[in-house]
């Protein structure tokens, strides 16, 4: 499996990013020198892609599959395609505030700490559905790791197509999110005009 080991807030700044929708509190004070260029409209397109690779933690491959899974769906494509992102496993895990960054909530889902309706997945890029219940399972709640996450997060504002009960550790789909429910900074006509050339 390819890992990215580009340090988190050199690549937000490359890409123009807030290291917030990450779920990393810090932020660096350099300035990009890059960011006064002219960038061509396919140098546009392409940070777009990127940008939602790197926030999501997804490569090219599944990206590219998964934008052809979006393409056969109903509706717009670029909408399809950040639905597809949102459902997955480690990113709701994030959103529920079980995992204080995205990386985290991937390595919590790999340890087998996570649930969907009552069975272990250990599979990142699980697509959850509508009405799906994710919890951390029972052995794990005790955990000082997820202590120490559900106090830091006290403060997390979780989407409205998510319910959390903190307290139990657990949360349900209450609804697929639509695009405007979606607080990911991506552009993601551009991602489309990219693939549809």
């Amino acid at each position: 499996m390819a890992i990215n080991r580009t340090p988190v807030l050199k690549r937000c700044r490359s890409l123009g990013l807030e290291p917030s929708y990450l779920g990393v509190a810090k932020s660096s004070r350099r300035k990009n020198m890059r960011a006064q260029r002219k960038v061509s409209e396919y140098g546009l397109q392409l940070r777009e892609k990127q940008k939602a690779k790197f926030i999501y933690g997804v490569q090219e491959k599944p990206f590219r599959n998964m934008y052809e899974k979006a393409e056969r769906m109903q509706g717009l494509v670029g909408e399809n395609l950040m639905q597809m992102l949102e459902l997955r496993l480690d990113n709701v895990v994030f959103r529920l505030g079980f995992a204080r960054t995205r990386r985290e909530a991937r390595q919590v889902v790999s340890h087998k700490h996570v649930t969907v309706n009552g069975k272990i997945v250990n599979i990142p890029s699980y697509r959850v559905n509508a009405g799906d219940v994710i919890e951390i399972k029972e052995k794990s709640k005790s955990l000082q790791r997820f202590k120490d996450i559900n106090e830091a997060n006290t403060h997390l504002t979780v989407p409205a197509w998510l319910e959390v009960e903190s307290e139990k550790l657990s949360g349900k789909v209450l609804q697929l999110p639509l695009r405007e429910q979606i607080d990911v900074p991506v552009n993601e006509t551009l991602i489309v005009e990219l693939y549809s050339k």
